[in-house]
């Protein structure tokens, strides 16, 4: 652990999918099995139209246009069509598909070596939208879940990020009370930051492709890789 100056921070909210880990990489992965076991050959273009209808589905959810069943079931059935798959099974492509994305995992920014430095001097909690087993056994085998204080899984507790339901069902459950020396870490403008910014607590947005914010609420902070969250916790050599 490098020395640290005066921080007011004690806390911190870590995403996963696109932070912590490269969703992207674990969601090729889980597709490739899936069309294996079926048959079927896999082109870049069938992943790119699914990676679009399923981020659909969720920022539906995050505005609470469909349950997390509607969702999970959907995205398939959306995708199904809009390739002219024909016969195939929704429920049981869902299930190879989930084991899939809780088995296959790749770090962004060596994220695991970044949260070890930081246990034992703050406070560290996973806020994230997800299946329960899908999240929890990603978790397990990246070791993350190790190294966390706590991990708080939107299906558990029945409401996604941006919710202030869900967060504040997670800020009940922390030592800090204080919301001024608590901040998110995520990549996602209209879940983390937004969930964040109504909950009262600090932001840092992970932007790793530098992206313009065309939103009306901003985060607190920005940052491009992650090793840069020690600049935010004023911790230098």
């Amino acid at each position: 652990m490098r020395k640290k100056s005066k921080t007011d921070f004690t806390t911190l909210l870590w995403d996963v999918d696109g932070t912590l880990l490269d969703f992207d990489y674990s969601m090729r992965g889980a597709l490739r099995k899936c069309f294996f076991t079926a048959g079927i050959p896999l082109t870049e273009e069938m992943i790119q139209c699914y990676s679009q209808i399923n981020d659909g589905y969720w920022k539906r959810l995050e505005r609470g246009e469909v349950t997390k069943e509607e969702l999970l079931n959907g995205r398939f059935r959306d995708f199904f069509a809009a390739q002219k798959l024909e016969g195939m099974d929704v429920e049981a492509f869902r299930e190879e598909y989930e084991a899939g994305l809780g088995q296959i995992y790749a770090y962004r920014d060596d994220a695991l070596t970044l949260v070890k430095s930081l246990q034992g001097h703050y406070r560290q909690y996973v806020v994230t939208n997800g299946v329960t087993a899908v999240q929890k056994s990603k978790l397990r085998l990246s070791g993350l879940s190790e190294v966390m204080d706590g991990v708080f899984i939107s299906e558990s507790i029945g409401h996604a990020k941006p919710s202030r339901i869900f967060f504040e069902y997670c800020l009940e459950h922390l030592d800090e009370k204080d919301r001024g020396r608590i901040l998110i870490v995520g990549d996602s403008m209209t879940s983390d930051i937004l969930g964040g910014v109504q909950a009262g607590i600090r932001t840092c947005w992970y932007n790793p492709k530098e992206q313009s914010c065309d939103y009306a609420y901003r985060a607190d902070y920005e940052i491009s890789v992650l090793q840069q969250i020690y600049e935010v916790l004023g911790i230098y050599e």
